[in-house]
């Protein structure tokens, strides 16, 4: 069992290689991808060629017969919002890391992204049912708070509702918000609640996965666990037909996952266990803000 100061050395190398991810990688790329809440007016100043003729405050033009435009501001403020799934399948993993080392990475990455951008930073984590809740607020230390509890939570509850944690946050969260939703979804009938927030959030999934998860090893009869419900099997791995039922089950499942996505607006990414998640992270925010 991990002592406090175990725990607190942990915080410090999340903190330490968020924020050189942060400041080294996305190099503002967070900043462009993302829109605020809308614009607002800064001030007026006299046009200059190539301004956008349709701000030119014509009151203020015609009383010192001069064109003089409006400028307006983004306002910047966001809430960002993490949707942590830590139910029992998230401890699987056959590499250097679980789903669940891989979820911290993630989530420590984009709360102190959002805290340098002076976004408020919030999480709820969830199990198949709401396990906790932290509002969103801004500053450093809200950030360690939120990166001691990723690392620590332990949950209540094992198996997975997507739709439950899907409710909780429209019925909490009423400030349009970006959402990511950090599973590795082996759940259904969460399409309906996916929608409903996508039509008033911006809304990113972010489906972790271990390789094993996709791919059986030939190793002969092995017994197996599903992690959530304590239902075990046995599978001769060595039969290459249940091979490819596994392989193909999962790949169902991932493109029923990415329907469900493209359905509500929102997109998704996918992270593998043995894979640089920073490489898709720059991908996504880089992509994002071209398409802006």
């Amino acid at each position: 069992m991990a002592t406090s100061a175990d725990i607190i050395k942990k915080v410090r190398e999340l903190e330490i290689a968020s924020k050189k991810i942060t400041t080294q990688l996305f190099s503002g790329e967070y900043h462009s991808a993302f829109k605020g809440k809308g614009m607002r007016f800064r001030e007026v100043r006299e046009y200059y060629p190539g301004d956008d003729v349709r701000f030119i405050d014509w009151n203020v033009s015609a009383r010192y017969a001069h064109p003089f435009t409006k400028v307006f501001e983004e306002e910047r403020e966001l809430n960002v919002i993490l949707l942590v799934d830590i139910s029992d399948s998230s401890l699987f993993g056959t590499t250097q890391k679980r789903k669940r080392d891989l979820i911290t990475e993630i989530g420590a990455v984009l709360t102190f992204s959002a805290i340098n951008n002076n976004d408020k930073v919030g999480v709820i984590f969830f199990s198949d049912k709401i396990e906790k809740f932290i509002p969103p607020k801004k500053g450093k230390n809200h950030a360690l708070y939120i990166v001691r509890e990723i690392l620590t939570v332990t949950p209540k509850r094992s198996e997975t509702n997507i739709s439950e944690a899907l409710h909780f946050f429209n019925r909490n969260c009423s400030q349009k918000s970006i959402a990511f939703i950090m599973s590795d979804f082996i759940d259904d009938n969460y399409e309906h609640r996916l929608r409903v927030l996508g039509q008033r959030h911006d809304v990113i999934g972010l489906k972790v996965y271990d390789k094993m998860d996709s791919q059986l090893p030939d190793m002969g009869m092995v017994k197996t666990e599903e992690l959530e419900t304590g239902k075990t099997i046995w599978l001769d791995s060595s039969n290459k037909m249940i091979r490819h039922n596994y392989h193909q089950n999962f790949m169902d499942q991932s493109i029923q996952c990415k329907t469900i996505f493209k359905k509500a607006g929102a997109e998704l990414l996918h992270f593998r266990t043995d894979e640089d998640y920073v490489k898709i992270l720059q991908k996504f925010f880089k992509k994002r803000k071209v398409n802006r």
